[in-house]
């Protein structure tokens, strides 16, 4: 069985214009010889922003690029006709299909209501700052253009547990008085006291017609696009509750072990992706931020790091069954919120570290196979043009993990600067070696297994062009050049 490996096939900043889709539908070949397994997409479904919408700021969930709504028939990646031709090119090429689900907000609401509500504290949303009362917002979803095909559920502001929009006043996080419950809903961790609201309508998960309504509509993108995967938004601002309850009835209606991986993104801070694994009963897994945050660390570091913590306090080390292991994403990308990005130089090492080792389930960046460009402001309000290079090697990577990347594992990091590592290889497939140093060049004595004698290796990545020969006890001499990685292969 090949080893999965995960792309995000977006960013931040993807080109508009509906491409995406297309170009989704182009390169599902070139992905499948590649050996990724899975695509990670972006919300497919109509933003505030319409045909200019990333996809985060839902609007309508049923509208994936069908009806005249937000300005425009297509989303941001193309139209509904464009999507599922492109997933069909993915399927056909044994490529599986990973949506991006965001049910903790909807925004750019048809009308005005007028609902009690009251001022929190931006940094302690417990703490209300003001009597709750009368204000207008935008919380009435009826969705002019598509009317009722697909669903005749109306969203008002019973369905929302807060807003940060009410007619006439300044902009302000405002606590709706709600039946469902006095406070928030529960989450794991009191960061700003409550971190349930994070930006327009937060949705009430705590009402009973609410949930009705994610699990129809889960059930019906299902039956409209047969995905295999979901990507969960923000889970550090939903209820643990609703989407345990969530998953399971979507695997069960869809009569498929649909995979799933959340973002809960807290750098820093295992212990609190281990919680959230725990209190949703091992349900889906988890991005680890942990060990993102430490290539971050590393490549700004350079060889003042010790390579042999790279691991410490990640998921990958601790919990590998549940950790999708990652470089970047969109939110780590340069000019946004979450800014981390690793290093160029340093990119091959990272990769060679989540792609060649037995743990995590790796995910591929799309800037790092194809580059990106764009230009955004910085937070002084500059403008600022970004230049996101592909990963040297990238597909060396790639092949090394398809082909080579079997059996089990043997780690020499004794060195704080030079790590090394074989893959024994399987019944079906040859091991490989792996060196990677963050300062000088090395040569790392590494023990291959007798099988090996005698046999020829090459660096597939083509730093070196000499060969390692294996000794008759299955030692080989492996070496990596100053600030880089090698990848050794038998002839």
């Amino acid at each position: 069985m090949m080893n999965p490996t995960m792309i995000q096939f977006f960013h931040w900043y993807s080109e508009g214009d509906g491409k995406l889709w297309k170009e989704a539908e182009k390169e599902a070949k070139h992905l499948a010889k590649l050996g990724i397994t899975s695509v990670w997409f972006p919300p497919a479904y109509k933003g505030v922003n319409g045909a200019h919408s990333v996809g985060y700021d839902t609007y309508d969930l049923y509208d994936l690029g069908e009806f005249d709504q937000k300005g425009s028939i297509p989303t941001k990646y193309g139209t509904k006709e464009d999507y599922l031709k492109a997933i069909a090119a993915l399927k056909k090429n044994n490529i599986q299909v990973i949506v991006d689900i965001v049910l903790g907000h909807k925004g750019g609401g048809d009308e005005l209501e007028t609902f009690k509500a009251a001022k929190v504290d931006e940094n302690n949303r417990n703490k209300l700052i003001s009597d709750y009362f009368d204000i207008q917002s935008y919380t009435k979803f009826t969705f002019p253009g598509r009317g009722k095909k697909y669903s005749d559920f109306e969203w008002n502001f019973t369905c929302f547990s807060g807003v940060d929009y009410a007619e006439g006043l300044d902009s302000h996080i405002f606590k709706i008085q709600s039946e469902y419950g006095d406070g928030w809903e529960e989450m794991i961790h009191d960061e700003k006291g409550n971190y349930d609201y994070l930006m327009y309508n937060d949705i009430e998960h705590r009402n009973p017609h609410v949930r009705k309504e994610l699990n129809k509509w889960a059930k019906w993108y299902f039956d409209q696009t047969d995905f295999d995967g979901v990507r969960l938004d923000a889970l550090k601002h939903i209820s643990f509750d609703f989407y345990k309850e969530w998953l399971t009835l979507l695997r069960s209606n869809s009569r498929k072990d649909i995979f799933a991986v959340g973002e809960f993104w807290a750098p820093g801070h295992l212990s609190l992706l281990q919680k959230y694994i725990e209190v949703t009963e091992g349900c889906m897994s988890l991005f680890d931020s942990c060990l993102q945050n430490n290539f971050h660390n590393a490549s700004r570091e350079k060889d003042a790091y010790d390579l042999r913590k790279i691991f410490d306090g990640t998921l990958t080390q601790a919990d590998p069954l549940h950790s999708v292991s990652l470089v970047a994403n969109h939110d780590t990308q340069p000019l946004q919120d979450l800014e981390a990005p690793v290093e160029g130089w340093f990119k091959p090492l990272a990769y060679a570290l989540i792609l060649l080792r037995q743990d995590g389930y790796p995910c591929v960046f799309y800037p790092d196979l194809y580059g990106a460009h764009y230009i955004d402001k910085d937070r002084e309000g500059n403008d600022q043009e970004i230049f996101m290079n592909k990963v040297d090697g990238i597909e060396g990577l790639l092949k090394a993990r398809k082909e080579y990347a079997y059996g089990a594992q043997r780690d020499y990091f004794e060195d704080a600067n030079c790590l090394g590592w074989i893959r024994e290889g399987d019944e079906e497939h040859d091991g490989c070696a792996v060196v990677l140093s963050n300062k000088d060049s090395y040569d790392k004595p590494m023990e291959m297994g007798k099988k090996y004698a005698g046999r020829k290796f090459h660096d597939l990545l083509k730093r070196f062009r000499k060969r390692v020969i294996i000794d008759e006890n299955g030692w080989g001499n492996f070496p990596v050049p100053a600030g880089n990685v090698s990848v050794w292969i038998p002839e």
